[in-house]
């Protein structure tokens, strides 16, 4: 079914008992953000807040909670686009394959906005203080929408097919905003919001900026897809809705606006003023601390007669936005090949908060005629990666040569890490970027947006037999403790409480020569060893978030050859919290109390929490 509403798409769930509607009244800041992660941790139904405090307008969320009702939900459309993107990948198909591509001539046809004059968002307006006040987390620096739809246009070449539509945090309320009358948008380095705000300053002129919330689900995931520069996600939508994208043409000098959105926030953004943004709970699972970010000018509100206010919670992965990467990877990754040509699978792992840690999986062709000795073409390739979009973000890309092993999964975590750990050679496969450009969301570094990468790459046979226990005459350092196996090969040690001041561990591992640590290639320094070995998922999120390469690695034997830094030993990861880090998300006790009622017998989350 193709929806025209975000109405019709919750009136469906409803009926087919994939929602769950709570009549009580539930309170927008905290309580449903709360609500909403544990109804999505059991793996529950969308949620219909249908009676909240503080505001008229009833909330939905966890529509895409899991990947089942996210592929439910776009069930007539998904395959007509992926059969289009198999084309764009390989556009042969089609002679190939003639019936089974005549579907997607109807997906392409729907793939062009059409412009009209009116619309039912344009039915109602109201401000922005009568919005749902949504917040997350309890140090969030007021109301979040964190479902938007932000849409603006290039000023120097403006029209509906050079748009940008992407989902960039908007803060309603809290800070120096003026009620009423401002809002933040934060969006992040690598956007596409970016050009357009450069083209407007280079023009000494405010931006024009619409944010839509609500409307048929196909929006949403546009505005998140990673689609080339170009692309308008307009027309995405309009493939995955199987209709075309209606755009309210106001005849005013105003942006477009989308005519089946729930709600439109108009306004501009002036091009010298900037005010603290946030703090804001993020998927890294730490707060992101305020800083200076655009201003939005609200111009106008307005809201269709039955809106509804859809919204998410980001947090420490996995969440809702994890099935939103399962489903582009689904959609998307036919297409890595043509992109980086050798390349032939990317990961971006979920668990590691996305952009800290990506697995890639590339070829070694150079020397077909010779065993290989050393990565060279995947180096190649993976400062291709890094130029790539939002893969540029990466902070550690972990690479391997399919020569190696054919049957190798990259979405097999622990397989894809020993595969790399029983060939790596710390001497030559660790190649860094110091100075560089870092996620805004990453506190690892010393600035915001500042930082440093790393690729390790590796090739060939196995050169090590993984320990998978700890020996008996494990020696470690004085102030290392509480040594455990998170992986094969790797060991998480505490270590003790970090301070500002750099390089202490080094000092711990100047006695050790170019011996490895217990036989293992890799440790990890952390807080809690404990919690770090848990789970694969404890590990990952520990190791990759809290450390910057350039920073927090060391090594026994540790040398620096014409500006090339290795080791003979041991690789040790610093994942230690460091005093410059972001805190990271904790409930609020009392909210979790609160939510405890709704689960108990005769509550409208009994047996779904």
């Amino acid at each position: 079914m193709s929806y025209r509403s975000l109405r019709q798409c919750i009136d469906d769930l409803a009926q087919t008992k994939q929602l769950v509607r709570i009549e009580a009244e539930v309170d927008p800041s905290l309580e449903a953000a709360e609500i909403h992660r544990r109804v999505y941790a059991a793996g529950g139904p969308a949620v219909f807040f249908a009676n909240l405090r503080g505001t008229q307008f009833p909330m939905v969320s966890n529509l895409f909670g899991t990947i089942q009702r996210a592929r439910y939900i776009f069930r007539d459309s998904l395959e007509g686009v992926r059969r289009l993107i198999e084309l764009k990948a390989d556009p042969q198909r089609a002679a190939r394959q003639p019936f089974r591509y005549l579907a997607a001539v109807g997906t392409a046809l729907a793939m062009r906005p059409r412009r009209v004059r009116s619309g039912p968002v344009l039915e109602n307006q109201t401000q922005i203080d009568r919005l749902p006040q949504q917040k997350s987390w309890p140090l969030d620096g007021g109301a979040f929408i964190t479902l938007p739809q932000v849409y603006t246009e290039d000023p120097k070449r403006p029209g509906l097919d050079r748009s940008n539509l992407g989902m960039y945090r908007i803060q309603l309320s809290g800070g120096r905003y003026v009620p009423n009358r401002e809002i933040g948008l934060h969006y992040q380095i690598h956007r596409g919001i970016g050009i357009h705000h450069a083209a407007a300053r280079e023009r000494g002129e405010p931006l024009r900026v619409n944010v839509f919330v609500g409307g048929p689900p196909a929006m949403n995931l546009a505005a998140v897809m990673p689609l080339p520069e170009g692309l308008s996600e307009l027309r995405f939508a309009g493939a995955l809705m199987g209709r075309r994208v209606r755009m309210i043409d106001r005849g005013d000098g105003g942006l477009p606006i989308h005519a089946d959105a729930d709600f439109c926030i108009c306004g501009t953004i002036d091009p010298d003023k900037l005010l603290p943004e946030g703090p804001f709970g993020d998927h890294l699972g730490y707060y992101s601390l305020a800083h200076d970010f655009p201003v939005l000018k609200v111009d106008h509100v307005y809201h269709r007669r039955d809106a509804i206010w859809p919204f998410t919670v980001v947090g420490r992965p996995p969440q809702e936005d994890t099935v939103f990467g399962q489903l582009i990877h689904e959609l998307t990754g036919p297409l890595i090949p043509t992109v980086i040509p050798g390349v032939k699978a990317v990961h971006a792992v979920d668990a590691a908060g996305v952009h800290p840690l990506l697995l890639a999986i590339g070829s070694e062709r150079y020397t077909p005629f010779a065993p290989l000795q050393r990565p060279q073409e995947l180096l190649t390739q993976a400062n291709a990666i890094l130029g790539q979009g939002q893969l540029s973000l990466a902070k550690y890309l972990w690479i391997s040569a399919a020569n190696d092993n054919p049957q190798l999964d990259i979405h097999d975590i622990e397989r894809f890490l020993t595969h790399i750990l029983e060939r790596v050679d710390w001497t030559r496969d660790l190649h860094f970027q110091t100075a560089t450009t870092m996620d805004t969301l990453d506190y690892s570094g010393q600035r915001i947006n500042e930082g440093s990468k790393l690729v390790i790459a590796a090739v060939g046979p196995p050169r090590r037999t993984l320990p998978t226990s700890i020996p008996d005459d494990l020696r470690l350092p004085d102030r290392w403790s509480e040594p455990r196996v998170a992986l094969p090969g790797v060991l998480v040690v505490n270590g003790p409480a970090a301070t500002a001041q750099a390089a202490d561990l080094e000092r711990d591992l100047e006695d050790r020569g170019a011996s490895t640590i217990g036989g293992f290639p890799l440790v990890v320094v952390a807080d809690d060893s404990s919690f770090s070995t848990a789970s694969l998922s404890n590990f990952l999120w520990v190791a990759f978030t809290r450390s910057d390469p350039a920073a927090d690695i060391y090594g026994t034997g540790a040398f620096v050859n014409r500006k090339h830094w290795g080791c003979h030993g041991t690789l040790v990861i610093d994942a230690r919290r460091k005093p410059h880090h972001a805190p990271p998300l904790e409930p609020d006790p009392e909210i979790t109390r609160r939510v405890d009622r709704l689960a108990e017998r005769g509550g409208p989350l009994h047996g779904i929490i």
